[in-house]
């Protein structure tokens, strides 16, 4: 198998254990996410990096949740928020997971798509990658999203908010493959 084929099939499993858990979640909350701006979902994924970072840097957690649930969280918030973008003209609050599912699946698809694309410009680079810079990044990106926020979505040559959250869920599904969340699966 090459390698590549080995992330897709990781990514895969990843996105479909995260989507799992969205899906259960749904089930549990419905839809209250809805009612969240943009930027209070930037916020939420900000507040999961945080606590991850704050664990790496101190080497103890006081709360008994892994880090690989944060980075599941940075995942779906990510979806969450572009799925926000995709339907800001819909203010439908209460919406099944029926009708989110083919939404969620468009958003992993596309952002498996440009997994794959830079994968091959970058050549499988985050594999040598530590957990604890893709974090980092991860909080570099979070701080760019909230930075065009603040100037209303404007930018002068920088790629868009849609952009750096499909970054974060692909980098979030790095950490969870070095991790070995996919042997849970």
């Amino acid at each position: 198998m090459k390698l590549i084929d080995k992330t897709i099939s990781e990514y895969k499993q990843v996105i479909g254990e995260c989507k799992a858990l969205f899906e259960k979640k749904t089930k549990d909350y419905g839809t209250a996410w809805r009612i969240l701006r943009i930027p209070s979902l930037t916020d939420q994924i900000f507040i999961k990096a945080q606590r991850i970072r704050s664990i790496q840097e101190k080497g103890e957690q006081k709360v008994d949740e892994d880090i690989s649930d944060e980075f599941v969280a940075i995942i779906n918030y990510c979806i969450m928020a572009i799925m926000q973008i995709e339907l800001k003209d819909n203010s439908n609050l209460n919406m099944s997971h029926k009708e989110l599912n083919p939404l969620y699946d468009k958003i992993s698809a596309e952002t498996l798509n440009l997994l794959t694309n830079k994968n091959h410009d970058y050549g499988e680079a985050w594999r040598e990658m530590r957990v604890n810079s893709i974090t980092d990044i991860i909080l570099m990106k979070l701080l760019r999203v909230k930075q065009i926020e603040d100037n209303q979505g404007k930018t002068l040559v920088s790629e868009g908010i849609e952009a750096n959250y499909q970054d974060m869920i692909n980098y979030a599904v790095f950490c969870l493959i070095k991790l070995n969340f996919v042997k849970h699966v």
